[in-house]
C-alpha cells in the first residue's frame, strides 16, 4: 500500500470514528447498545474502515 493510500484510509476511519461517535452521543438507542436504524450504516462504516486500518498496520 503506497503512503498515499494509508493516509487516505486513515483520515477515513477517523472520520469514520468521529461520525459514529458523535452519533452516539444523541441517540439514546445506540447509547443503550439498542440497535438503530439510523445509526446502523454509520457504526457499520466504522467498524469496516476500523478493520482495514488495522490490517493494513498489521502488514507493516
Amino acid at each position: 500500500m503506497t503512503a498515499r493510500r494509508a493516509d487516505d484510509l486513515f483520515i477515513r476511519y477517523m472520520k469514520a470514528f468521529k461520525d459514529s461517535t458523535a452519533h452516539t452521543a444523541v441517540c439514546p438507542a445506540c447509547q443503550g447498545e439498542t440497535p438503530c436504524v439510523g445509526g446502523a450504516s454509520i457504526h457499520e462504516r466504522f467498524a469496516r474502515l476500523q478493520d482495514a486500518y488495522l490490517a493494513q498496520k498489521k502488514k507493516r
